[in-house]
This record gives structure tokens, sequence and C-alpha cells, in this order.
């Protein structure tokens, strides 16, 4: 008899807190195909544990499109690539707030205002905050996140006093890594401004990008990392190479290996919110509704500038599957297709990239 573990009994484990070691996390990241629906269903039995079978629905609105001065290899954002595409001037207050209000018919949870820059100017942070401020008042049962680069001290008083309860800054990949992906700012930078998000006030969403030439060991470094910052939200992306940036030529992960990632991600962080985010049509394809088991939220209504599903879709796709929507508070809804078939789809630009 073999005397590996079961999943069920890392599922166990997990659910009682207990720290998957590096082997548990190792032999995850490299289950067999036969061993995938086991699996699935011992991450199931963390994710159920704490969180049900409710998903919760989150939409990005780029706020600021492209032209942004660092060299994140995998962002045809940068101004440093000729990557296809151009750049948006700032959003004014207004379409952010109608953007809001799409995502509230949606039935999202949760709306994160995104610039591509290195950190928020003056300006910027004035027409984020007014648009915070006015999303509060007018658009009723949605929470606010912001993703704005690098913070400082005051930058994030500003964004907590404004109603922002959430900001987002990914570490994006493992300490080791890092230097092969980004060279303009270290992964020290964003490890500091998730802590001053949070000691500011604010939840702290922090997740990476799976398929940035990293190997398992880089994956559960970057795990353990979101652990030991005990962040609330961990958004797992998938790469979708994008033309003239350096990591243009990178095969995308199979489905088996993004599903494999997010079992291992959701036995570390059994308590977080766990999202599938960029690249998740375009990576799992066929087996999107598997994400489901492991992750707790998605993203609906495609990324910063590229569409993905639909509400519509998601809807369909999580009722389904017998999961039931999470509104702000906790309270739960049936997922209902037809009554967010008429949202108008969000305004992209042509620049396609990852979350």
């Amino acid at each position: 008899m073999s005397m590996v573990p079961s999943w069920a009994d890392l599922a166990r484990r997990s659910i009682a807190g207990e720290l998957p070691t590096r082997d548990d996390a190792r032999r995850v990241l490299a289950a067999s195909p036969d061993e995938l629906f086991p699996l699935l269903d011992a991450a199931f039995a963390v994710r159920r544990h704490h969180w049900g079978r409710r998903v919760s629905l989150h939409v990005l609105e780029n706020a600021k499109q492209g032209a942004c001065p660092e060299d994140c290899g995998f962002c045809s954002q940068s101004s440093k690539y000729e990557s296809p595409g151009g750049e948006a001037p700032m959003r004014t207050v207004d379409e952010l707030v109608a953007g809001a209000h799409r995502a509230h018919a949606s039935r999202a949870k949760r709306y994160c205002m995104v610039t591509a820059t290195r950190g928020p100017s003056s300006r910027d942070l004035d027409v984020i905050c007014e648009a915070a401020r006015r999303i509060h008042a007018e658009v009723g049962g949605l929470e606010l996140c912001a993703s704005l680069g690098l913070l400082t001290e005051a930058k994030a008083r500003r964004l907590v006093e404004a109603g922002v309860d959430r900001f987002n800054h990914n570490l994006e990949t493992s300490e080791r890594h890092y230097g092969k992906v980004v060279s303009t700012h270290s992964w020290h930078d964003r490890v500091e401004t998730v802590q001053i998000a949070r000691q500011a006030g604010m939840e702290t969403c922090c997740g990476g990008i799976v398929g940035l030439g990293e190997d398992d060991e880089d994956l559960i470094d970057l795990a353990l990392a979101l652990r030991e910052l005990d962040v609330d939200s961990v958004p797992v992306n998938f790469l979708d190479p994008r033309p003239g940036t350096p990591m243009g030529d990178y095969p995308r992960v199979t489905p088996h290996d993004a599903l494999r990632a997010l079992c291992m991600f959701r036995f570390v962080h059994p308590r977080t919110d766990l999202r599938v985010a960029g690249g998740r049509e375009v990576t799992l394809r066929s087996m999107q509704v598997l994400a489901l088991y492991p992750a707790n939220s998605i993203f609906t209504q495609g990324y910063l500038t590229t569409p993905g599903a639909t509400p519509r879709a998601d809807h369909e796709m999580i009722r389904d599957a017998g999961f039931e929507l999470e509104l702000v508070g906790g309270e739960t809804v049936p997922a209902d297709p037809d009554a967010v078939a008429a949202v108008p789809a969000p305004r992209r630009g042509s620049l396609p990239q990852v979350v």
C-alpha cells in the first residue's frame, strides 16, 4: 500500500489550518491526469468548508490605458515594447461611475478601477477618489477596489477616505524569478505597497500569473509568500502571450496545469478569496467550470483591454453547475442569465493584456 497521503487527507489538514508542506504542494502540481478529479474534489472540500457553493463576480474597469513606464515582460501596456495598441487618457469620473452601474447590473460584488502606471499621479488620484465617492452615493451594494501601482502612505489614506476598501497589487511571481520578469521596480517594492495598503485600512488583493517561465518551486514560493503577507484575496492569472512583448512567444499553460495550480493555491490559502483571473477563457477553454471547485470568485465582463466571458455566460455557468451568487454582505441569490442579458458591454481599448 502506498504511504503517500491521500488528497482527502491534504484537504482535512488544510481545513484544520495546517500549512501544506512543500512536498504536498509539489505533489499537487505534479498530479497525473488520472488524479485530477480526486484532486479537484479535495480542493472543493476546502472551498466548500469556508465558502460553501458561493461565487462572487468581480468587474475590472480600465481607468487609464497604455503608456506605462514599467517594463513588465508580459504586459502590452508597457511603453517599452512595440506591441499592438495605443493609449487612452484617464477616464472621466462619469465614465467610471457608469462602469460601476454596469457592474451592479451584472450582480457583481466588487468593482475595481485600474490604471496602467508606476503609481497614481495626484490628478489620477483625484479622479479615482471622486469616482469612489459618487459610486458609494449612487450605486448601492457594490464593494470598491483600486489597482493603481505603487502607493505611498499619503495616497493610501486618500483612497481609504474616499471609500476604496480594497487595493490590488500583484506579486506576479516568486522573489527569485522576479528579475526575469520586471527590472524597473523590485519584488520588495510590491510587497511594501501591499503592506502600506493594509496599514491604511484597506483589504489586500494580491496574486500572480502562472506561465511566466517559472518552475513549480516558484509557484510554491509565490503561494507561501502570499500566505505570509496574509492577503485577503488571491487572483490567479494565466499568461495569454501578447505579440511584441518579451513573453509574446511563451506557450500557454495547459488546462490541467491551470487547475492543478488553482488547487495548490486553495490548499495553501483555505480561507482566502481565491479568484480565477486573466486568461481564464483562453487557458481553461471547455474546462472553465472546473475552476469553480477550488476557486470562489471570477472576473466577468472581460479584462482591462480584452473581452472575456459575458455576464450572461458566467451566470449560466454558475447556475448550471449548481452554485449561487454571493453579493455584498454575504447575501446569496440564484444566478440569472436572463436578468443580465441586456447589460451593455464595457468599452475596451485595443491593447490586449492579462490582468
